[in-house]
Formats: structure tokens, C-alpha cells, sequence
């Protein structure tokens, strides 16, 4: 199969039932929470890639404000998706464009004070939906390595 990586049984890495159990049980966590914030924020009016460009722009290290470069890497996006994302939340007024007073080839992505709102009711409920999940949205803790439950060729 082209693009998969074969490991035999009993060398370095190999995956014992318990990982693939553990690995599922925690993808599953990461899912249940991610379709939670996906219904929480179409409930309350904004898409789901709206809610993550407001979350990154307040959540942007020592300041208020993102470059577009900052946020596609944020978003995992390729430049010109987040230029388009951008550009609608500007429209629904979520964010504006403000040129840099230090930089104007630079310009800033903030949050508007609808897009703060939206923000400050969102990221509460997020927050407590990650308390509630805390021990599912942990990731598994992995042995050293050394499977000695496996079984061995008799």
C-alpha cells in the first residue's frame, strides 16, 4: 500500500492493543469537543471558522492584533484563505483591517467590539466544555517503549 509505513510486531514502536485503544478513546475526545464548538457557534449565530479567527486574534501573544501571515499559520490556511476569511468577517463586522503605525506596509487584523462580544460569550462555554472533558482531552501517557506484555515467538 503506497504511503503507509509497515513496523513489524515486537520492534521499536510497535503498537500494542492498548495504544490503539487509547489513541481511539482520545480521538474521540477531540472530536466530541471539536462538534460541540461546531453546534456552540452556529447556535450563537457565527461559523466555526469565525469563531477559531476571533479566538486566534485574541489569543495572539502580548498583543490585540494579528497579521494575516500569523493567522493562516495559526489556522493551519494557506495565505489566500485567510485573506478570503478574513474579508467575510470584516463583512459580517467581526474584525477590521488597521494599518501599522510602526509599519504601514504591515497591516493588523482586530477584533471589532461585536466581534469582542461574540468572543466573550463563546470562549466561556468553550472553556468549561474543556473542564468538563479534561481526562478525555488528555493524551494518553505512553510506556518507554519496551512492550513486555507482548507475546513472544515460542
Amino acid at each position: 500500500m503506497a504511503g503507509v509505513v509497515a513496523q513489524a510486531d515486537g520492534e521499536p514502536g510497535a503498537m500494542t492493543k492498548q495504544d490503539f485503544e487509547a489513541l481511539a478513546r482520545f480521538r474521540f475526545a477531540v472530536r466530541s469537543y471539536l462538534r460541540f464548538s461546531e453546534e456552540t457557534v452556529r447556535e450563537h449565530g457565527v461559523t466555526p471558522q469565525h469563531y477559531q479567527l476571533l479566538l486566534a486574534i485574541k489569543g495572539t501573544p502580548g498583543r490585540e492584533w494579528a497579521t494575516v501571515g500569523e493567522l493562516a499559520e495559526q489556522l493551519q490556511l494557506r495565505h489566500h484563505s485567510t485573506v478570503e476569511l478574513v474579508d467575510r468577517a470584516q463583512g459580517n463586522g467581526l474584525v477590521e483591517r488597521v494599518a501599522d503605525p510602526a509599519d504601514r506596509r504591515t497591516v493588523r487584523v482586530v477584533l471589532t467590539g461585536h466581534g469582542q462580544r461574540v468572543l466573550s460569550v463563546l470562549s466561556p462555554l468553550h472553556r468549561d466544555q474543556m473542564r468538563r472533558m479534561a481526562e478525555a482531552l488528555t493524551p494518553p501517557a505512553w510506556g518507554s517503549g519496551d512492550d513486555s506484555t507482548a507475546a513472544t515467538d515460542a
